[in-house]
């Protein structure tokens, strides 16, 4: 089992930057895929961001090139950095984890999952 507790979340205006952060805890010595996802209000929750164990990042194409996921496995933390948010942003962001080297874009793929963590952007 793993763990995950996001955090650096809240209320930033348009153009400005957050970075949430997710620690993971439990069995986190086998190889995990790691991503982000986010859920705005009566939208289903959508891929945003992902990176492997191998470190390579996949992003949807509405954040490329604002948001940044990295990862520091010698801490078990996951970043998303988010630059020149936009009010299409708001929602709450979840932290999720997958067995396995790859990563993937869809929800079920993933096995753990955190709580989530609102981010809202004014304009």
């Amino acid at each position: 089992q793993v763990q995950l507790v996001e955090s650096g979340g809240g209320s930033v205006q348009a153009g400005g930057s957050l970075t949430l952060t997710c620690t993971a805890s439990g069995h986190t010595s086998s190889p995990y895929a790691m991503g982000w996802f986010r859920q705005a209000p009566g939208k289903e929750r959508e891929f945003v961001a992902a990176c492997s164990w191998v470190l390579t990042t996949y992003y949807t194409d509405s954040v490329k090139a604002r948001f940044f996921i990295s990862r520091d496995d010698t801490k078990n933390i996951l970043f998303l950095q988010m630059n020149s948010l936009k009010p299409e942003d708001t929602a709450v962001y979840y932290c999720a984890a997958k067995r396995g080297y790859y990563s993937g874009s869809g929800d079920d793929e993933y096995d753990f999952w955190g709580q989530g963590a609102q981010v809202t952007v004014s304009s």
